[in-house]
C-alpha cells in the first residue's frame, strides 16, 4: 500500500472524511485498481467518480485523491485501501 499512497489526511471517526492522496508516479495504476475492485455509481466529467465498495461510498478524483466517508478508524481505513490496491 505505501507503493500507491503518499499521504493521508484527515483524521477517523463517524462523520469525518479522510482524504488519500495517491503518489504521482504511481496514480493510474492505484486509480486503474480502484475502478476493477469497487463499483461505479456516478461519473461527473469524467473526473470525479462516486464508488462503492462493500459498505463504503467514496470519491476518486483524477487528480489522484480519495476521499472516504465515515470511516471508523486507521484500522478501518487500511483494511480498505488494501483490499482496493493490493
Amino acid at each position: 500500500m505505501d507503493d500507491y499512497v503518499a499521504r493521508i489526511e484527515g483524521t477517523c471517526g463517524a462523520e469525518k472524511d479522510v482524504i488519500v492522496i495517491f503518489k504521482y508516479g504511481k496514480k493510474k495504476e492505484a486509480l486503474a485498481r480502484i475502478f476493477k475492485r469497487a463499483e461505479l455509481k456516478r461519473s461527473i466529467a469524467g473526473i470525479i467518480h462516486e464508488l462503492k465498495y462493500k459498505d463504503y461510498a467514496f470519491r476518486v478524483y483524477s487528480s489522484g485523491k480519495a476521499i472516504f466517508r465515515s470511516v471508523k478508524s486507521k484500522e478501518e481505513l487500511y483494511e480498505i485501501l488494501a483490499a482496493l490496491l493490493l
